[in-house]
């Protein structure tokens, strides 16, 4: 069942990415058995990276968005396709820290000060690269900031990952809300006035995916935007799934200990006589014993 909705308003005033993404937020909780602070920070950075990814245009194309900053917890990665496969990991799985005066989990003040990074590998020569200072560690701000000042694209984004009472992802979700050119001024102010009136966006998944029917993303874009005019409500221009997916195989890790370079590569089979190597975002192991160790330094040679 698709997850993830693409359409555009009535009037070709704004694009929506809109999406459910509570599996993919509970597996990258699981896999880096993450604290519920870093499992909102993780899941609202895979959320937005997979929204991201389905705006590549190539088969090929590969988006990587990083927050990097000063706070507990140091970097937060994610990667993702156009298929809609996205792997993520945070450095400190386990930080934590106490909850804001809201009462909500402190994303911004485990990330701290920093900067946000966005590359696309579009398969040109030199990939894009967009960085920006932190406006406030919470995510979805700092990527509002990101496209407007190094894509000049006008937009409104909401992510949310929402707890159970155990501490793990119940609910995950989000909305990336993108200003066209020649947009309705009418449209534009009644979107607003629907932005600021909205409910939690982790409250109204909940809702949908407690509401009768399978397509859940379709009722909860019911939810945020029913209220609207007829003419600017969202009509649907694809369906699509944001999973979670990791695409490390023994390859890849004999490829990095080619990188190594051939002097690196021989002490380490004179000195250990094996290698392991885990891959960051599924944690999974790759061993190599000596001899196929020998085998991937004789290919180093040519």
């Amino acid at each position: 069942m698709n997850n993830t909705i693409i359409a555009v308003d009535g009037t070709g005033s704004y694009r929506l990415y809109l999406t459910i993404t509570t599996d993919a937020v509970k597996e990258a909780s699981r896999i880096h058995g993450c604290t519920p602070l870093a499992s909102a920070a993780l899941g609202r950075t895979l959320t937005a990276a997979g929204m991201m990814g389905l705006m590549l245009k190539g088969d090929s194309d590969r988006l990587t968005i990083q927050f990097k900053g000063d706070g507990p917890a140091q970097e937060i990665l994610a990667t993702a396709y156009p298929d809609g496969s996205v792997k993520a990991y945070i450095a400190d799985p386990s930080v934590d820290l106490p909850l804001k005066s809201s009462g909500k989990l402190d994303v911004g003040g485990a990330i701290g000060n920093g900067t946000l990074t966005v590359i696309k590998d579009m398969g040109m020569k030199e990939p894009y690269v967009g960085r920006i200072d932190l406006v406030s560690g919470e995510i979805a701000e700092d990527l509002t900031q990101y496209f407007t000042v190094s894509e000049q694209q006008p937009s409104s984004i909401a992510l949310g990952v929402r707890m159970d009472l155990e501490g793990r992802p119940a609910y995950a979700g989000g909305m990336i809300i993108q200003v066209l050119p020649g947009a309705s001024d009418e449209c534009l102010t009644a979107l607003e006035d629907m932005l600021f009136y909205m409910d939690s966006l982790t409250l109204l998944i909940k809702d949908a995916e407690e509401a009768e029917g399978e397509d859940k993303t379709r009722i909860l874009m019911d939810l945020i935007f029913g209220k609207l005019p007829e003419e600017f409500r969202p009509v649907i221009l694809d369906e699509r799934e944001i999973k979670w997916h990791c695409d490390c195989s023994r390859e890849r890790m004999e490829a990095a200990l080619v990188s190594l370079g051939k002097r690196d590569l021989r002490q380490l089979i004179d000195e250990d006589g094996q290698a392991e190597l885990t891959c960051q975002f599924c944690r999974r192991s790759y061993r190599f014993d000596r001899d196929e160790l020998e085998a991937i330094w004789q290919k180093a040679q040519n």
